[in-house]
C-alpha cells in the first residue's frame, strides 16, 4: 500500500478546499492537524505551511472546532507555539462559519483520497453534535435487498434500494454504489447498521475494482470497525441535504416487504385495472 506523504496530503486538502468555491474550513482545520500529528518531526517547509494554513483557519472556525485541535495539538511534543497561541488569544464566540456547509463536505469527501475520506470521517463525530436519529431497522429483507443487488453485480438496483433506505437523491445513490474506493458504502452500511460481514461481500461482489483488492477490502473492513455511528449518522445527514423532497417518501423496508418492490413506483398494468373494474381483461385490451 503506497502511503502519501504529510506534505502531499495537505497540498492535496488545500486544493480540495478552495476549489470550485469548496470551503469547509472548520472540517479542513481538523484533518490538518490530524495529519501534522501523525508525523513526530517536520521540516522546517512543513511545519511553515502548517502554521500558515492553521492561523489562517484558526479565526473562521467555531469554538468546538477550536477546542477540539487545541487539545491534540497540546497533546503533540512538537506543536508550533505561533499555533498555540493563536488559539489561547482566539475568541470563544462561534467563528464566521459555526456550521459546515453540506454540499460543500460532500462535495470536499468524494474528491478525497481514502486517507483523508477516513479522517474526516473520523472527526466528523466532532462537529455533528448531538444527532437527529431517524430509526433505521436492522432489517433482514432490506439486508437481503442490498446483498442480493451486490452479488449479483447490480449497481443500478443497489443503488434503486439504497436511495429508498437511506433518504438520499437517486445520483447521490449511484455515486455511492459506483465509487471506486468503498467509504461510502461503509458509512451507508454502518448508519443500516448491516453486520460486518453482509457489507465484506458487498464489497467483494459489487464493484469490481474494489472486490478484486484484498488489501482494499480489509483497509474498508477497518474503516467500519472503526467509525463511529454518530459519524455516519451525521454524514447521512449531509447526504439527505441534496436531496429533493418528495411529497410522499416509499419505505424500502416496511410497506414494500407486502407490496413488492414494484407497487409504489409503477403503475397498474391495463389488465390489472380491468379486474379491479370487475370486468374481465380482454374486453379492454387485446392481450393473448
Amino acid at each position: 500500500m503506497v502511503k502519501h506523504s504529510t506534505s502531499n496530503s495537505l497540498d492535496n486538502l488545500v486544493d480540495l478546499a478552495c476549489r470550485d468555491g469548496v470551503d469547509v474550513r472548520p472540517t479542513l482545520l481538523r484533518v490538518l492537524t490530524d495529519l501534522y500529528v501523525q508525523k513526530p518531526i517536520h521540516s522546517t517547509e512543513e511545519e511553515t505551511q502548517f502554521v500558515e494554513l492553521a492561523l489562517g483557519l484558526i479565526d473562521a472556525v467555531d469554538s468546538q472546532t477550536r477546542a477540539t485541535v487545541k487539545a491534540t495539538l497540546q497533546a503533540y511534543p512538537a506543536a508550533p507555539t505561533a499555533v498555540l497561541r493563536k488559539l489561547a488569544d482566539a475568541p470563544s464566540g462561534p467563528g464566521a462559519r459555526g456550521e459546515l456547509e453540506m454540499h460543500e463536505l460532500i462535495e470536499l469527501f468524494f474528491s478525497a483520497s481514502s486517507e483523508e475520506r477516513r479522517l474526516i470521517l473520523i472527526n466528523l463525530d466532532v462537529a455533528s453534535g448531538p444527532a437527529i436519529r431517524r430509526p433505521m431497522p436492522v432489517g433482514s429483507e432490506l439486508t437481503r435487498r442490498l446483498e442480493n443487488a451486490a452479488l449479483q453485480r447490480n449497481q443500478g438496483e443497489f443503488s434503486r434500494v439504497l436511495e429508498r433506505a437511506l433518504g438520499i437523491s437517486r445520483e447521490l445513490a449511484d455515486r455511492i454504489a459506483r465509487d471506486n474506493s468503498g467509504e461510502p458504502i461503509v458509512v451507508a452500511a454502518k448508519a443500516l447498521s448491516v453486520k460486518a460481514e453482509v457489507l465484506q461481500r458487498i464489497l467483494l461482489f459489487l464493484n469490481p475494482g474494489i472486490g478484486q483488492s484484498t488489501q482494499r477490502v480489509y483497509e474498508l473492513s477497518r474503516l467500519f470497525d472503526e467509525l463511529n455511528p454518530a459519524s455516519a449518522e451525521y454524514m447521512l445527514t449531509i447526504w439527505r441535504t441534496t436531496m429533493r423532497r418528495h411529497s410522499v417518501h416509499a419505505s424500502v423496508y416496511w410497506n414494500d416487504e407486502h407490496h413488492g418492490p414494484r407497487s409504489a413506483s409503477k403503475p397498474a398494468s391495463p389488465r390489472l385495472a380491468g379486474e379491479r373494474d370487475g370486468r374481465p381483461s380482454r374486453f379492454k385490451t387485446n392481450e393473448r
